[in-house]
């Protein structure tokens, strides 16, 4: 049995393995490996003493703390509403359906900076949503959430609807079968088969939400303690011609969200494991 199984693996290799690896290797390596490594090295310039004035400074932690709790909460958001967008696009039928499923994608190939700028416009003090609230949306950190929220939808979207749409209906038949109600159903059958899926949603939003520039930068109104995020007060280093000081708040935010990462990649292997687990016995 076991040898049959190491050749139905052997099978499923692609032809010219090694070479195949090989050059993912070099791809990898020249298109991520090797400029994050620059940042890096260019910090490796600074003593402990100055690196640790730099990204210790308080308009940094103003920074840091601005992006990481927008990005946070702008991901949660998109949790939810999100996983409502995927769950109704997969399981009812409604005129433009095929529209709002293409919508969705729009803020992929929109250029974040006409986002930026048509968000701007929308939630200005004198924009058509602006203009019917008595406080201030653009140009305040709810305005950089919203921004945020835009950007990050389509990652939590098109990572739960696969899943909803591969889900066999048979199950939720043999629970009703078994006398579960409709949201029993949906707590112990569909939701822990999309955590996964959630959480990798939930990840990739905030992490392309931590990194995003051209969407924030006009609604935000980059007033330095109060609305300026962390990749802006990266660019303002870089046009003060402050590149080490760049690198090592770039630093900060690139090992941050390496942990990030890799603490939600465990996490997403803990709960596979015991829902595989759950499933076999």
């Amino acid at each position: 049995m076991a040898s049959l199984a190491a050749k139905k693996q052997k099978a499923f290799r692609l032809p010219g393995f090694k070479l195949s690896f090989g050059f993912t290797i070099f791809y990898v390596s020249l298109l991520i490996l090797l400029p994050l490594s620059m940042i890096l090295l260019h910090s490796l310039q600074l003593t402990w003493g100055e690196f640790w004035t730099i990204i210790s400074d308080p308009r940094a932690v103003a920074s840091y703390k601005l992006t990481i709790g927008a990005s946070l909460v702008a991901a949660l958001i998109n949790v939810v509403f999100g996983t409502i967008i995927a769950w109704v696009l997969v399981r009812y039928t409604f005129p433009l359906k095929s529209l709002m499923d293409g919508l969705v994608d729009l803020p992929f190939a929109l250029p974040t900076a006409v986002a930026g700028i048509a968000l701007t416009a929308l939630y200005a003090p004198n924009g058509w949503i602006g203009q019917f609230f008595d406080f201030k949306i653009a140009f305040t950190p709810l305005g950089i959430m919203i921004a945020l929220t835009f950007i990050g939808l389509p990652f939590v979207v098109r990572t739960v609807q696969p899943v909803l749409e591969s889900f066999r209906i048979e199950e939720e038949e043999a629970s009703a079968s078994l006398g579960a109600n409709r949201m029993q159903t949906i707590r112990h059958v569909i939701f822990p088969t999309l955590i996964p899926a959630i959480l990798t949603g939930f990840t990739l939003a905030f992490a392309r939400a931590l990194g995003e520039y051209g969407s924030v930068v006009f609604i935000a109104g980059n007033m330095p303690m109060k609305t300026e995020i962390t990749p802006l007060f990266i660019m303002t280093k870089l046009e003060q011609y402050d590149y080490v000081g760049a690198t090592a708040i770039a630093s900060v935010m690139l090992i941050g969200s390496f942990f990030f990462l890799l603490t939600m990649n465990i996490i997403q292997w803990l709960i596979q494991r015991k829902y595989t687990k759950r499933v076999g016995a």
